[in-house]
């Protein structure tokens, strides 16, 4: 199986990663993508992928960093010969250029949930940063991954606008929650579609209307992708712990169960889906 979607380059995976890495591989995930969700994130996205033959990374600008992209920002290991400056995208552009692993753009799109953490960034900043990146994703052939909440319409809006900068094969949304009419665009526009350990999760989740079961069910097979986003969304029955990359398995179990399909079968899908968005052979 492969986790397309964690955050093991987060701090909270510091002190333990080689241990993490071999649980997920003694559990049978066979790639792990990392996904950056600022300069200094997607610097260690690709720092891992480096260091572990089975990790690749997707390197971004979240959209609650839109509002924090400020000048002579550092980063405390940077790939040789990289200095971030205040030239965000130009810098984004050396990261994603820094190594062969990196396979996509992401997480980029739009967010208006508000958080306690983070409020709602300026949408105008949110599009401007990811109408950037969609320009770069375009300049290095990259696919996207998308990161969209509460933010659907918007979302396909913006990609809409710039279709003529996708790939054929475009991308995917990253842990999709949205309304079937919003998963039906996408679909239509090309993307996959991810879904996370929180489709284990019984009702709706916060601010949504549809389960995040039904739109798994009118997701084609072939156009499926499992994730983690660890260390958040915890499947159940492990709910209320760290996520790690090898709870994967049981998100795909899941998923297998809805779609009536073997593990087997249900993986070997996933990684023609791997090599069919990201250019990736998983054996």
């Amino acid at each position: 199986m492969i986790d397309v979607h964690c955050h093991l380059n987060f701090h909270p995976f510091e002190k333990n990663i080689d241990e993490v890495v071999a649980a997920a591989r003694l559990a049978g995930v066979k790639a792990i993508v990392n996904v950056g969700t600022s300069l200094e994130s997607s610097i260690k996205a690709v720092e891992l992928a480096h260091k572990f033959s089975d990790m690749y990374a997707i390197v971004g600008i979240h959209p609650h960093h839109a509002d924090k992209l400020v000048p002579g920002l550092q980063s405390s290991s940077p790939p040789a010969g990289l200095k971030v400056t205040g030239d965000w995208i130009g810098e984004l552009e050396k990261i994603a250029l820094s190594s062969t692993k990196v396979i996509g753009i992401g997480e980029i799109g739009l967010d208006y949930y508000s958080y306690k953490s983070n409020g709602i960034v300026d949408p105008k900043i949110q599009k401007e940063v990811f109408i950037k990146q969609i320009e770069l994703a375009h300049k290095l052939n990259l696919p996207l991954q998308i990161h969209n909440r509460h933010a659907g319409e918007d979302v396909v809006d913006v990609l809409k606008k710039f279709k003529h900068l996708l790939k054929d094969v475009p991308g995917m949304f990253h842990c999709f929650a949205a309304t079937k009419e919003v998963l039906k665009e996408v679909l239509d526009m090309g993307f996959y579609i991810g879904f996370d350990g929180n489709i284990t999760y019984k009702g709706l989740a916060p601010g949504e209307t549809v389960e995040l079961k039904d739109l798994a069910i009118n997701t084609p097979l072939y156009r499926i992708f499992v994730e983690t986003d660890s260390p958040y969304l915890t499947p159940v029955p492990l709910r209320g712990a760290q996520n790690k990359p090898e709870n994967v398995i049981i998100t795909a179990q899941f998923i297998a169960g809805i779609k009536n399909k073997t593990n087997t079968y249900f993986q070997q899908t996933i990684y023609n889906n791997f090599r069919t968005v990201f250019g990736v052979e998983i054996k």
